[in-house]
């Protein structure tokens, strides 16, 4: 797959079916998501249109095909981190390490500048190289690692954070 041959847009309700698709197996199957059911689609639909009046959520198409998703969401309560955002990314096993992550991520990180958010934080389950990678790649950098935070698959795991500070310069995305 060609990054070319990728579309972004924003998040419609009727794609709620597709993201869950490419979802609940990362649930049932992966340490990558703390959640150890899959949501339907309606838990999904309900959470797109949660997200949508405070925060971007798109997705990635490939022939009409939803294969890949990411979207912000609020980092903490208290008021005084309104300008921080945590961030996530979903692609489909099939579009795997072909820039659809990135790709999706610098459009995330691009609109959450537009919108005047100040920091973006992603919290990866550890060990996930290809994750770090995708991180590293869009400009976030590692803060810290909360040891033994999650318990999934009878195993307790880490939570590695990475930081994508979004106001000053833009990035090169070269």
């Amino acid at each position: 797959m060609d990054r070319d041959d990728v579309t972004l847009r924003p998040v419609r309700a009727e794609d709620a079916a597709a993201i869950q698709a490419i979802y609940a197996p990362i649930v049932a199957e992966t340490i990558i998501s703390f959640e150890e059911e899959p949501p339907s689609v309606a838990e999904m639909a309900a959470r797109i249109a949660a997200t949508l009046p405070a925060y971007p959520y798109l997705v990635a198409e490939r022939g009409g095909q939803v294969v890949g998703y990411a979207y912000a969401s609020q980092h903490r309560a208290r008021a005084a981190y309104r300008k921080s955002v945590d961030v996530t990314v979903y692609v489909a096993e099939s579009a795997r390490r072909a820039g659809v992550g990135q790709a999706l991520y610098r459009a995330l990180l691009d609109d959450l500048r537009r919108r005047g958010f100040h920091a973006a934080f992603a919290g990866i389950a550890l060990p996930n190289p290809g994750s770090v990678g995708l991180h590293e790649s869009v400009g976030f950098t590692p803060v810290g690692v909360f040891r033994e935070v999650g318990f999934k698959f009878g195993q307790w795991r880490d939570v590695g954070w990475w930081q994508c500070l979004l106001q000053g310069p833009a990035p090169d995305h070269g």
